[in-house]
């Protein structure tokens, strides 16, 4: 069966095994677009609609082609779902193709983030509304949850449940984004000095990338480094709102939820929005389908500094997610050497490890104390961690609740 390789994948066509070696981005855009507008549940959930979609329905990759791309994105810093799609437009349609499948999946939550912001800064008193008050709620379980259930992945032994803790305390001491970064890099620090040992390392694919495409990546790379080093140069409350979007998506790990504390400290450390207007628009991005990244735009729109508004939305948004997909790029043609290498598996391990952590002392400081303020917000979080972690709730069924408890009840 005759397909397109980049790296090791292959891709296969739709119609009996036929050779194509191209999709339009017209369709690309089509096919992401529905799964930006069905795809519930967060990343985990994003990566199983994301199989069916393109290994069983369309076989545009077999499965052994689908779970290497999934690793490459799992190990970079970014929203993995998100480069998930657009490495798979870009191995189908080049960057034109990468750029239709980002959109088409990150266009309806956007949009709808958008919306959200134009609401709650145009109608009188929205922010203090009772279902917004249920969204804040809805956030404490949502990310109790996701510590939960990190932990329990990322934390199996001691040592990794003691860099977990430790970074935890760190930033209840220091609660500032240099510390975040600070407590990653020394648990990817101690994975690399003491994990190496136990951490298996999977079987390397033969990739045989090309001079010109190792040429390639290591261009993109630069093209990362340079908006990371000279965008915090530049003058201008664009540039500013520019950068510290760029830094997030350029230094988050661990999924969606983990962007929390980092756009936390970017946005409301400055001053540029209050904890209320920020845990309401994370509390509503869990009711959304697509890339929890989304909840930039609404910030980027709500943003005390900057061009606000749409444009601010819309320049927030680029900014986070750009990061991510350039280093898909540029890491690709190097992957199966780096992945199976120990040392990489060991600090990315110890690196999770901390993320822990730090996602651990968002909950504490801001999410608990903006959510539950009296007796009944407290029952209506527990009942909906409950609902999440044992009855397999849906979180945007979570906030849907969460929003119809607080218009009713608090």
């Amino acid at each position: 069966m005759a397909g397109e390789h980049l790296g090791g994948v292959e891709t296969r066509s739709e119609n009996s095994g036929d050779a194509e070696t191209r999709t339009h981005p017209a369709r690309l855009f089509a096919v992401a677009l529905r799964l930006g507008l069905t795809s519930f549940g967060g990343p985990a959930a994003h990566i199983g609609y994301f199989r069916k979609e393109y290994v069983e329905r369309r076989r545009w990759l077999d499965e052994r082609g689908f779970a290497d791309l999934l690793a490459l994105c799992q190990f970079l810093p970014g929203p993995a779902s998100s480069q998930f799609g657009f490495a798979v437009g870009y191995q189908r349609g080049g960057l034109l193709g990468a750029a239709a499948a980002w959109l088409g999946f990150t266009l309806p939550s956007a949009l709808l983030m958008l919306a959200f912001a134009a609401g709650v800064e145009t109608v009188p008193d929205l922010a203090h509304a009772g279902w917004l008050r249920g969204l804040k709620v809805a956030a404490v379980a949502v990310v109790a949850q996701a510590v939960w259930a990190m932990g329990r992945s990322l934390c199996p032994d001691g040592l990794r449940l003691g860099l977990a803790v430790s970074a935890l305390a760190a930033l209840l001491i220091w609660p500032a984004a240099w510390v975040q970064m600070a407590v990653i890099g020394g648990g990817a620090f101690v994975g690399w000095a003491v994990l190496r040992e136990r951490i298996g390392v999977p079987a390397q694919i033969g990739c045989g990338a090309e001079l010109s495409r190792r040429r390639a990546g290591v261009a993109w790379l630069a093209v990362f480094a340079l908006f990371l080093l000279v965008l915090p140069l530049l003058q201008g409350e664009a540039a500013a709102v520019a950068a510290r979007f760029y830094r997030v998506g350029a230094l988050v790990f661990g999924g969606g939820h983990v962007v929390l504390p980092l756009l936390e400290a970017e946005v409301v450390g400055p001053g540029w929005l209050n904890h209320d207007q920020f845990l309401a628009g994370y509390g509503a991005a869990q009711a959304l389908p697509g890339p929890l990244f989304s909840l930039s735009a609404y910030l980027g729109s709500l943003c005390g500094t900057g061009p606000g508004g749409l444009a601010g939305g819309v320049l927030a948004l680029i900014a986070v997610f750009l990061p991510g997909l350039l280093l898909v790029l540029g890491v690709w043609p190097f992957w199966q050497r780096v992945r199976a290498a120990a040392p990489a598996q060991a600090a990315l391990a110890g690196a999770n490890a901390a993320v822990v952590g730090v996602l651990a002392a968002a909950l504490c400081r801001p999410v608990v104390p903006a959510g539950i303020t009296d007796g009944r917000s407290l029952v209506l979080a527990l009942t909906l961690f409950a609902g999440l972690q044992w009855a397999k709730v849906p979180a945007w069924a979570a906030v849907a609740v969460a929003a119809l408890g607080g218009w009713l009840w608090l």
